[in-house]
């Protein structure tokens, strides 16, 4: 298991959110963001205190979804901007540590007991994790991702962000594993192929897509085994790093329709 206790995840996003705050605050405004080359330094900034403005609400206002938030009005500078995310971030934490994991709270994933404070712990720990390192790609300064959290956040990564499953869509798994494998920590995540298929709701009909999902061990070698550290890895699955580091063995043919999964963009 990669998990980590609920204080541990809080811990994080205190921790992980100050670095990002304080590499912003010395970090040229217009500086480009070379893992989201769309955004500059203020862009970022902004980003991710939206990001705590909307689930402070959700757990401020749980377990009820969040159908009347209000999104925040961005201020014009990029000090002010910077004093808002520090501000929001204060009362995002404070309302965390109030709540207790267990609690029912909305979230957007379908994933079993996502339906929880925890999932915010949990998913936020790892969001203030990249975009730490997205900071730090910016301003030139990069450091190494936490290995206990980046171990957890390779198993994130493929469950939750790449391994998702809405209601009305449908996983057709195939024999066909990989393991991604951390050298550092000794972790290892397994997930299966597939495809994936449904009827959106709004009438679109979708099959035959690469998918993958998660599973345990299921007792034989797998088809491909991905190494690198915690931090390579995890620093990889989000895009945010190249592929030095890590190493891929196995079936080219498995390892193509892996990599499809993996070529989505998440952010």
């Amino acid at each position: 298991m990669t998990r980590l206790g609920d204080a541990a995840y809080l811990d994080h996003i205190r921790t992980e959110s100050a670095r990002f705050a304080d590499v912003l605050a010395t970090c040229d405004p217009a500086a480009r963001v070379p893992s989201c080359p769309d955004w500059d330094a203020t862009d970022l900034l902004w980003h991710l205190a939206e990001v705590q403005h909307f689930w402070h609400h959700v757990i401020t206002h749980r377990p009820a979804p969040p159908e009347d938030y209000a999104d925040p009005v961005r201020p014009a500078t990029h000090d002010e901007v910077l004093a808002f995310f520090r501000a929001t971030h204060d009362a995002f934490v404070e309302a965390l540590a109030a709540a207790d994991p267990a609690e029912a709270a909305w979230s957007w994933s379908t994933a079993e007991d996502s339906q929880r404070v925890g999932f915010t712990y949990r998913r936020q720990a790892h969001e203030a994790l990249i975009h730490r390192l997205d900071a730090e790609l910016a301003a030139g300064v990069p450091t190494a991702l936490d290995a206990a959290l980046a171990a957890d956040g390779v198993d994130e990564a493929l469950d939750v962000m790449y391994g998702g499953l809405p209601d009305w869509g449908r996983f057709e798994p195939e024999p066909l594993y990989v393991e991604y494998r951390a050298t550092d920590t000794g972790a290892s995540v397994w997930t299966q192929l597939g495809t994936f298929g449904g009827t959106a709701p709004d009438g679109t009909v979708r099959s035959g897509e690469p998918d993958q999902h998660v599973v345990p061990a299921p007792g034989r070698a797998a088809d491909v085994v991905v190494t690198g550290t915690a931090d390579q890895l995890d620093g990889w699955l989000w895009h945010r790093y190249d592929d030095s580091g890590i190493t891929v063995e196995g079936a080219p043919e498995v390892w193509a329709r892996a990599a499809a999964v993996l070529g989505q963009a998440i952010d």
